[in-house]
């Protein structure tokens, strides 16, 4: 390891570490069905199709993470892509814990595993997400995260409530964090 290695790994020792007993991977379709019911039974995510699970473990596989228990199986998942226009700019889609699970770090930990894997991997500079204001959770996950990691964040609104077709559907905040700093010897 160099120096600017080691001092870019230094920079990172606020990086929540997956907690014991779990594994940090990358999802595989077979996971798919897992994610699925643990976004159904969050009771807080908009729920996809149970199709749309197995297409992004697949197809977006590189920008998203599992948390595997003992077993093997999903207890935890986040979701994310490179956003089209803006490639050094890592959206997270979803995450959600198991009800069993929760309260052990498990989102904080993949938040950081996936993000430090797409800065160093991918040449991510920035996180997106979007959160609606009645999710304490998310903002708290989200607003620590960009504690831990001393980048900023900026709010602004994306989505107004009266776009959603269905009723009752808040609004959507968008959340812009970063820029993280690049390693040395990274992709980009």
């Amino acid at each position: 390891m160099t120096a600017a290695q080691a001092d870019h790994a230094g920079a990172r020792s606020e990086i929540r570490a997956i907690p014991e007993g779990f594994k940090l991977d990358t999802p595989r379709v077979e996971d798919g069905a897992a994610i699925w019911r643990i976004a159904r039974d969050s009771k807080t995510l908009d729920l996809n199709s149970s199709y749309s699970y197995l297409l992004w473990c697949r197809d977006f596989a590189a920008t998203s993470a599992v948390a595997r228990d003992a077993t093997g199986e999903p207890a935890a998942f986040i979701t994310g892509y490179l956003r089209p226009d803006r490639p050094d700019t890592l959206v997270v889609w979803q995450v959600a814990v198991d009800a069993a699970h929760r309260g052990r770090g498990l989102a904080a930990a993949l938040l950081d595993g996936l993000t430090t894997r797409a800065v160093d991997e991918l040449g991510v500079r920035r996180v997106e997400t979007t959160i609606s204001p009645g999710n304490t959770a998310s903002n708290r996950l989200f607003a620590s995260f960009a504690e831990r990691h001393s980048v900023p964040i900026e709010r602004e609104m994306l989505f107004d409530a009266a776009l959603f077709p269905e009723q009752g559907h808040e609004a959507e905040v968008l959340h812009l964090i970063g820029p993280f700093e690049a390693p040395p010897g990274s992709r980009r």
